[in-house]
């Protein structure tokens, strides 16, 4: 006698349950919930060559507009925006003012962007009194432009995180003031979650794939003595993303270099 074997699907388990279980997560991503939301597409590999004069340089000029880049030629974007809170480099735009300019910039990043290429933003909040949630607003102008949001990375900063003391109001209800001691990092791709290798090779490590694959990393920040830059981030942090996000010998983009870490990274990683 034949007997056939029939998959037996299961719906999807509500959150906090422990354990493996099997399910099949169609209906969640079906919901309502996830209406309005950018949706992956199908879409058809496209990758364009940078012409090599254009290659492993740093252009003084706006992102806004990069047309020394060709469409679907870049496969990871990895930067940190100026934060528009006074710094010499810094100018003192509106909230509206600064979304906006960004939002030129995030658009020419994904023109750039191959199918599934990667964006990913180092972006921390600011003020206390209002708190400003940057990485809030980026969001939504990011799912706006159409890119597919993949997640969030915490970065804990740990004993190099903010150094204020101003509490507030001190051992007290009163007025108690959080002292930030993490920025995210904001992870996109265009079109779809997927991307071909084009036959490439993965640097990555089994223990960094596992380490790097988590939602808080913690490493201490980069002095700003150091660098020679008002709010550098460190190579690590780079590094990490263009090992998880990209194959040996990929384009990164940076379109707000800064101290030149992410350059750095890219060189470190090959």
């Amino acid at each position: 006698m034949e007997y056939k074997r029939r998959k037996t699907g299961t719906k999807t388990s509500a959150f906090g349950a422990p354990g493996r279980i099997g399910h099949d997560s169609t209906p969640f991503y079906n919901s309502r919930l996830y209406e309005g939301l950018p949706k992956e597409e199908k879409v058809n590999y496209v990758e364009n060559p940078i012409p090599p004069e254009y290659l492993d340089k740093i252009f003084c000029k706006t992102s806004e507009h990069m047309d020394e880049l060709p469409d679907n030629s870049v496969h990871l974007m990895v930067t940190s925006p100026p934060y528009n809170v006074g710094k010499e480099y810094d100018e003192n735009l509106t909230l509206t003012e600064y979304r906006k300019f960004l939002k030129k910039v995030w658009r020419e990043v994904r023109r750039v962007l191959v199918p599934g290429g990667r964006a990913c933003i180092n972006i921390a909040n600011l003020g206390r009194k209002p708190y400003i949630p940057l990485h809030a607003f980026i969001v939504e102008d990011m799912q706006d432009l159409g890119f597919l949001m993949r997640g969030e990375i915490i970065w804990n900063k740990a004993t190099s995180g903010s150094p204020s003391t101003a509490w507030g109001s001190w051992l007290s209800a009163k007025n108690p003031t959080l002292r930030d001691i993490h920025e995210y990092i904001l992870v996109f791709s265009k079109e779809t979650f997927s991307r071909e290798n084009c036959n490439r090779v993965s640097t990555i490590s089994k223990e960094e794939f596992l380490e790097f694959t988590k939602s808080v990393w913690t490493f201490d920040a980069e002095p700003a003595t150091k660098v020679g830059h008002p709010a550098p981030f460190p190579v690590e942090l780079p590094y990490r993303l263009i090992q998880l996000y990209t194959f040996e010998g990929e384009v990164i983009l940076d379109p707000f270099i800064g101290s030149g870490q992410t350059a750095i990274a890219a060189i470190k990683t090959k």
